[in-house]
């Protein structure tokens, strides 16, 4: 069975408004949530997602596929963290992403052998 991808995402900087979204998102994560400002992931209107820009710290909607929209928020984060804070050194993975999209975001792929190699 095919999950069928959103095609109405938003992503934007929380707002006060956005309390009550990063606080449901938390309690459906069962973790809790982290202080700091957020970048929220949107489809069709409601969050499913959001990260905490300084730790990269994850909420997300466990109904729902979130794994993709997770890796945008996490992309998102690391670039404003890049524009906004240029002296930081870049935050490596975060939690929620699987190991094999976290290596290939570092840059850290699987060596081909020489023979298979164009």
């Amino acid at each position: 069975m095919q999950i069928p991808t959103p095609e109405n995402i938003t992503i934007r900087r929380a707002v006060a408004d956005d309390d009550a979204s990063l606080v449901r998102l938390a309690q459906l994560d069962s973790k809790r949530l982290p202080s700091g400002s957020f970048l929220m992931a949107e489809v069709d209107g409601k969050a499913w997602a959001a990260i905490e820009l300084e730790s990269g710290e994850v909420v997300a909607d466990p109904f729902h596929p979130t794994a993709d929209l997770a890796e945008m928020l996490w992309l998102r984060a690391t670039r404003i963290r890049a524009v906004e804070q240029p002296g930081l050194a870049p935050k490596r993975g975060f939690r929620g992403i699987t190991a094999g999209a976290a290596r290939a975001l570092s840059g850290q792929r699987k060596r081909v052998p020489a023979e298979l190699r164009p």
